[in-house]
């Protein structure tokens, strides 16, 4: 669940990319700035699943296609071994059924690897924070999805109250905590304690989980 943010606090990135060049370069990026720190590079899944638990780093850079083990199986396993952990998929994969597969494994946002290095760092910023960042053209494909599923009107609306609907509404839309919160005219903590309800109820363990489930992906 996501808590109060300490602004000044630096956010830990592990990076999971086997292309060396962009992998350096991801490490060096976040090196240049001071409110992040690098805590660990990994080639492939099976080193990432063996050592990212003992980091407990905040944010995961996950790529998808890696050499084995895929990013999206990677995110699956260390999911529960890592639950405060946020993974960001970061990938040249920009298909609808991939995308929901690695919502439905975990992920909270998901950027294509052609987005600009600012970009990549704002989206860290977001997904720390509470958003769902995700690349322009990929916000547009889940939009679609979920409009199309809405009209079908997804099975989990005899599940939650109406209240809790209108925050996955807002969840499947990427609003982070606080947007919801001022979109709907509540606390902080009343989104916090909607958001773990929902959780409980739809038997999932994050935003991206919660989100494929609503609409009808899971």
């Amino acid at each position: 669940m996501t808590s109060f943010i300490d602004p000044t606090q630096r956010i830990s990135v592990a990076i999971v990319e086997d292309d060396s060049g962009l992998r350096e370069g991801l490490r060096a990026m976040l090196s240049g700035f001071q409110r992040f720190k690098c805590a660990g590079v990994f080639p492939n899944a099976e080193q990432a699943v063996s050592q990212i638990p003992s980091l407990s780093p905040n944010v995961v850079l996950m790529d998808i296609n890696l050499p084995k083990m895929s990013g999206i199986d990677c995110v699956r396993a260390l999911k529960p071994m890592c639950p405060k952990s946020l993974f960001l998929m970061l990938t040249v994969y920009e298909d609808t059924d991939v995308i929901f597969e690695s919502l439905k494994a975990g992920a909270s946002g998901y950027l294509l690897k052609r987005t600009e290095p600012g970009g990549i760092l704002s989206a860290i910023e977001e997904v720390h924070n509470g958003g769902a960042p995700m690349t322009a053209e990929i916000a547009r494909r889940v939009v679609k999805s979920f409009q199309e599923k809405k009209t079908e009107g997804p099975s989990v609306n005899a599940m939650l109250s109406a209240r809790e609907l209108q925050v996955l509404d807002l969840l499947a839309c990427g609003a982070s905590y606080k947007e919801i919160a001022e979109n709907l005219s509540v606390s902080f903590s009343t989104v916090n304690s909607h958001v773990k309800n929902i959780y409980e109820t739809l038997h999932v363990r994050s935003r991206g989980q919660a989100v494929a489930k609503y609409l009808g992906k899971a």
